[in-house]
């Protein structure tokens, strides 16, 4: 019983990879497809290049801090028998995805990691209650998940005006031609550091339910799961809904391909740095930041900050009712069964 509940919780947690890649491929070609150098259908090609390789240049950092440190799991398994366990994290994986499928329905860009993290949230704190949570890790996600956009949105602003200020000469004609070629890289390297830390989340959960289930001895991530991981979350990229797109393209402000040359790269050093630290951020936070902070540089009027508003509103609630869906899952699957 035990086995096939885990691996029926491996599979949905790969399904969740899915949902986070075809949720989340917005976050890496937005901006590409906003300035119209790429269309979308090769803009996502090369968004799934980079997000399966790349958890292969940052490590497993984040990985860890997912599955060690929002929830306190020795303790957890003290109290819990495996299989309760694996409906605890079972019950998570159902909150954020629940949430991702709404929010995609709408076309909201939202995050996967606070979905995740806050299922894990709800579901620890029905299983078990608050003790098992870990204060130190959540107050670091509520924490960066105000610093990333904020660090996306100043590195942004300041890019695209060094790039105003170098280029000032040159004619328009010229600008684009030449940040054409170079988005195709910014795009590429923002997809590289949107799989390393969002493909990485999903590792740390199977890497959980595997040392729950006495399969490793200890929390290390086997080659497999990054293997499955970053294939699953190819595959949702593949897949990747217009309607995010949309949204980041289109609604938060008007792109040139310089913008979104600075808005990629100002967004990638941030995701890169942060899954070198091993801190769980949010790659929706940080590329809609700095898509603010290049369509600030252009005025304060050039940002649709109504459109921003609603997608601020959205992340503030993204962990509660993430937490509340995975609670209710939880009562109903150890129902079902326990």
């Amino acid at each position: 019983m035990l086995f096939e509940l885990i691996v029926l919780t491996i599979a949905i947690a790969l399904v969740f990879d899915f949902f986070n890649g075809f949720h989340d491929s917005a976050n890496s070609i937005s901006t590409i497809v906003a300035t119209r150098v790429l269309t979308p259908g090769k803009a996502v090609m090369l968004a799934a290049v980079g997000n399966f390789i790349g958890p292969l240049f940052f490590g497993t950092a984040v990985a860890a801090t997912i599955g060690k440190g929002i929830i306190d799991t020795k303790a957890v398994q003290t109290v819990l028998p495996p299989e309760t366990f694996v409906v605890m994290i079972l019950s998570a994986l159902v909150g954020a995805i629940v949430w991702d499928i709404l929010t995609w329905y709408f076309g909201i860009p939202v995050s996967s990691s606070h979905a995740l993290i806050g299922g894990l949230i709800g579901a620890a704190i029905v299983a078990v209650g608050p003790k098992v949570l870990l204060a130190p890790g959540i107050s670091s996600v509520l924490l960066f998940m105000i610093v990333s956009p904020i660090l996306g949105f100043v590195a942004s602003f300041f890019l695209a005006l060094v790039v105003m200020r170098l280029l000032r000469k040159s004619s328009p004609e010229s600008v684009n031609a030449h940040f054409s070629k170079l988005q195709m890289a910014s795009s590429f390297f923002y997809s590289l550091t949107h799989g390393a830390n969002d493909a990485q989340k999903t590792m740390g959960i199977i890497t959980i339910l595997l040392v729950a289930g006495g399969i490793l001895s200890s929390f290390d991530v086997p080659l497999w799961v990054i293997v499955l991981c970053q294939i699953a979350m190819s595959l949702g990229t593949l897949f990747g809904g217009w309607r995010i797109v949309k949204t980041m393209a289109n609604k938060i402000t008007a792109l040139k391909p310089y913008q979104g040359f600075c808005a990629e790269t100002g967004g990638g050093v941030v995701l890169a740095s942060m899954a070198g630290l091993g801190i769980p951020v949010s790659t929706t936070h940080a590329i809609t930041g700095s898509i603010m902070g290049v369509g600030a540089t252009q005025g304060v009027r050039s940002v649709r900050w109504g459109v921003s508003r609603n997608i601020i509103t959205a992340w503030l609630i993204t962990i509660p009712i993430s937490a509340i869906v995975a609670g209710v899952s939880y009562l109903v699957l150890h129902a079902v069964i326990a």
